[in-house]
């Protein structure tokens, strides 16, 4: 670690604990050169998988997109944030435990889809007509159909 007053990469740790949000080590360091003291933070580096789009792009996953979209198909439902959240949660860590370093849109999309169609159907198809790019009720009639269809054959609500 280089000081950041002498820039000498000769110094000692006098002090480690856990920070405040305990995803960090804080370490309080003195430089060997100058006598000056200074605080570090060592945190994990995840590196979450890429997305890979349907048209072939590739860019990092951002929890806060995901988190946007769901959040607005629940506007108004009855599907409490700490839900929303828990399911982030999961989604991240199954991604990260998959060891692969791409993974198309469509299984997030599909494995949002399956958890809102057991929170709330209204919801789901509120994320299914932008996920899918309804354009006319017909889309909306057919995708309606098809959760009351599987409603009687599974039994759900």
């Amino acid at each position: 670690m280089r000081c950041p007053y002498c820039h000498s990469t000769n110094n000692k740790v006098i002090d480690s604990r856990p920070s405040r949000e305990a995803n960090a080590i804080r370490r309080r360091r003195e430089c060997l050169n100058c006598q000056r003291r200074f605080t570090t933070y060592e945190q994990v580096e995840e590196s979450m998988p890429l997305v890979v789009k349907k048209d072939g792009r590739r860019e990092p996953f951002q929890r806060a997109k995901v988190a946007e979209g769901i959040k607005k198909a629940c506007e108004k439902r009855p599907v409490s944030i700490d839900v929303i959240e828990h399911f982030l949660d999961d989604l991240e860590r199954e991604m990260m435990d998959s060891g692969v370093r791409e993974i198309p849109s469509t299984w997030i999309g599909e494995k949002i889809m399956n958890e809102l169609r057991q929170w709330d159907e209204v919801a789901f198809v509120r994320f299914a007509s932008v996920y899918r790019h309804f354009t006319d009720a017909t889309d909306f009639m057919r995708e309606i159909r098809t959760l009351l269809e599987s409603r009687k054959d599974g039994g759900e609500k």
